[in-house]
């Protein structure tokens, strides 16, 4: 099934490929790269780190029902799982920086998974809230592409509502796992479940606070301004000019896309969607819209592969360890 799932998402990003690069015409995309002023990137990937470490301030607030760890000792293993995300398929990262935490600070993996779960909801509802604010700006989006946006805001909406029912109500939660798992769980099993359900469950202690889902959700609209402010430095380095806006669109739309399984590193995804944006939205040349956002690409993937893995070593971790993690997730974490 894994091996199914990785070809699946080779393919995806090979057609992704194909539609990024259909009108691909290499000398215009040269000349826009060796033109580039490539300075720009430093206060782009400076901003950027910005934005990683208000990701690691949100997790730490997430986190404070199990324990509170410092920032210092959890910037590490937030950039441990961007690198895992970033080379390994199926957002290994997740699983892996989980993993991490629990050796290091005994945190169980399924509680702070179900962090990670609210991270990525609220990180889908932003994104959202970026393009429904950047769409009055961009008066050439085709009407299919609104549909879209009107379909993904429907499922990150049913997936808040869900997740915050599940926390405000642990003890109803519980009674429903015990209903079906009487009907259709072995009786071995269903006390370890039980179990892994309640830290799950627990993990989303952070959303019963009406102040608490506003601190999480105030934390991801900082964390994505800096990755667009990233895309706008980085937009100096070639020779268009487009709104703030165009570019919030931009991200939104990217990150949207980069949801659906793909190869390591959002191959494709993130790269045939943003450059639709720039052509049709930002009405940017198609071979500089191509140039700017392959060096985007690359840009926001390498540094912070290059750091996560200097802590990995620094962590004394090992690649067998990515295989752990996954078997720890698929039994217990206790």
């Amino acid at each position: 099934m894994k091996r199914l799932q990785l070809w699946v998402g080779v393919i995806i990003s090979i057609v992704f490929l194909w539609w990024a690069l259909r009108e691909f015409k290499w000398p215009e995309v040269w000349q826009a790269l060796r033109t580039a002023r490539y300075y720009w990137i430093i206060p782009g990937v400076l901003i950027y780190m910005f934005g990683v470490w208000a990701r690691t301030w949100r997790w730490h607030y997430m986190l404070r029902p199990f324990k509170s760890v410092r920032l210092t000792r959890l910037f590490p293993v937030v950039c441990i799982g961007y690198m895992g995300n970033n080379i390994f398929p199926f957002r290994a990262g997740e699983v892996l920086r989980s993993w991490v935490l629990k050796q290091t600070e005994d945190i169980p993996i399924s509680g702070s998974l179900a962090t990670v779960l609210v991270e990525r909801v609220f990180d889908g509802l932003v994104m959202l809230l970026f393009v429904f604010i950047a769409l009055p700006f961009a008066t050439n989006i085709p009407d299919v592409y609104r549909t879209w946006v009107i379909g993904f805001s429907l499922m990150f909406g049913v997936a808040l509502i869900v997740i915050m029912l599940i926390a405000a109500r642990p003890d109803l939660t519980r009674r429903f796992y015990d209903g079906i798992a009487s009907r259709v769980i072995p009786p071995r099993f269903r006390a370890p479940v039980g179990e892994l359900i309640d830290k799950f469950v627990f993990g989303l202690a952070s959303l019963r606070s009406g102040r608490d889902v506003l601190m999480i959700f105030a934390t991801s609209v900082v964390i994505w301004l800096a990755e667009t402010m990233k895309y706008w430095f980085i937009m100096h380095a070639f020779d268009f000019e487009t709104s703030f806006f165009i570019l919030m669109l931009m991200n939104g739309v990217v990150n949207l896309f980069t949801s659906i399984p793909s190869s390591p590193g959002y191959v494709g995804t993130f790269d045939a969607p943003g450059i639709e944006i720039l052509t049709v939205a930002g009405g940017i040349n198609r071979q500089i819209a191509t140039a700017y956002t392959l060096v985007l690409h690359v840009a926001l993937w390498l540094p912070i592969t290059l750091l996560g893995l200097y802590f990995f070593y620094r962590e004394q971790l090992q690649w067998s360890d990515i295989k752990r993690a996954s078997q720890a997730v698929a039994q217990s974490d206790a």
